[in-house]
């Protein structure tokens, strides 16, 4: 038995984090079917979740300050060009959704214990007083709470101050817990098959694999603007600013950041391989070691779909006509929540009432919707997840291969 378990573990430490996460995949779900109930096959996917929720927050402050402490540049055009690549790319992602549901109209089951959802903004100014308010949060208060925004905003302020103000030891310490941090969250995803099997039992025990079947028709119209928006309209964009072929870059980011998001579930966890990502396409790390976690906090087409096609969904099942300028309306309002939803566990799926309520539809229906988001959550999330990360190292590169194309640089390969 030993002998096997060493094997077993030999095993494990020599494959990929892809290898672990599909054989993951296939067990939770072979034993979700035949063996379904056993809470101790669920507590793998509980400790991986709570671990990158617990390390993730203080990784961005620690990382995002360090950055700036040491940094050498200064906030040149690349920022500026990279946040306009972030909002129109969310902009574009809600288009997309609109388009999808008025070519595909789904309908939900409204009827549907949303008991689990808590209490969601009433309008586009609480969404904004929130961010907000977020911003100037306490600083501790802000990585206790994983308010990214606040994170986010204190980490910066001492970033720069520390620039100009501290010792060159304080700037080590921060560098070195930067590295410890980054390498916990690496430590953590290499034990992401035991995560993920886990989390897929768990889906697959509680819901069966029914809730492909109910609800198939709004999880194949999400699934699809993502990758839409992925492979198309990014790769549009791209192309645009480039002059070149963007699917290498486009297939590099995917592969190296998108896989591995769409089972963390995590943003902010898969800082770390998005930063590995930036360090192998030889972007400057004084600009990606603060554009990536910027991404993770306001680059969020994924949730802009989700927010529009569930949105639309609802208008649809209750016979509402959404007419070509409310639609418009709508693609604004999702690419303005998406941004306050980093952080929050169920984020996008929490700002459907919102954008409900543009249309008069009531708090009680509209939490109904988000207790629909919720069942088919393992889909939803995850592919968001992934749309998102990998967008945010694909902005980066784009907005670094820019700058190198002004300046006569030539770009390196990315295949």
């Amino acid at each position: 038995m030993k002998n096997i378990l060493k094997t077993v573990a030999k095993v494990y430490s020599s494959s990929g984090v892809v290898t672990r996460i599909v054989v993951g995949l296939v067990v939770g779900i072979v034993l979700g079917v035949t063996v379904p109930g056993i809470a101790m096959l669920e507590i793998p996917g509980t400790l991986f979740v709570a671990a990158l929720k617990a390390v993730a927050p203080l990784l961005v402050a620690v990382l995002v300050t360090a950055s700036l402490s040491k940094s050498s540049a200064r906030l040149d055009s690349r920022f500026n060009f990279v946040i306009f690549q972030y909002l129109l790319a969310t902009f574009v992602a809600a288009g997309t959704a609109v388009a999808a549901s008025f070519l595909f109209p789904s309908k939900l089951d409204l009827p549907v214990d949303a008991s689990s959802a808590s209490a969601a903004p009433s309008g586009v100014g609480s969404v904004l007083e929130n961010v907000v308010v977020g911003m100037f949060s306490n600083p501790v208060g802000a990585v206790v709470d994983a308010n990214y925004i606040g994170i986010l905003f204190w980490a910066v302020v001492f970033g720069i101050i520390m620039k100009k103000c501290a010792s060159d030891a304080t700037k080590a310490f921060f560098t070195d817990m930067a590295e410890v941090l980054s390498g916990a969250v690496r430590f953590i995803i290499g034990l992401a098959g035991f995560g993920v099997m886990g989390l897929i039992y768990k889906s697959i025990s509680t819901s069966g694999l029914q809730v492909f079947r109910e609800y198939g028709h709004v999880i194949l119209v999400l699934v699809a603007c993502m990758l839409f928006v992925a492979f198309v309209a990014n790769a549009v964009l791209v192309a645009v600013v480039l002059r070149r072929n963007p699917y290498p870059l486009i297939f590099r980011c995917i592969r190296d950041s998108g896989i591995t998001a769409f089972f963390t579930l995590s943003s902010a966890a898969n800082i770390p391989v998005n930063l590995e990502l930036c360090k192998k396409l030889k972007l400057d790390s004084d600009f990606y070691s603060v554009s990536i976690p910027l991404g993770a906090t306001i680059n969020m087409s994924g949730a802009a779909v989700t927010i529009t096609v569930f949105t639309l969904a609802a208008t649809n099942t209750l016979g509402i006509q959404v007419d070509i300028l409310s639609a418009i309306v709508l693609s604004l309002i999702a690419t303005v929540a998406s941004c306050g939803a980093s952080g929050v566990a169920g984020g996008s799926l929490l700002l459907i009432p919102l954008a409900c309520s543009m249309f008069g539809i009531g708090q009680d229906v509209a939490m109904k919707v988000v207790g629909i988001g919720f069942i088919i959550g393992v889909v939803q999330d995850s592919f968001e997840t992934a749309l998102n990360s990998s967008s945010d190292a694909l902005f980066t590169a784009v907005a670094e291969y820019r700058h190198f194309r002004k300046t006569g640089r030539e770009m390196p390969d990315v295949s």
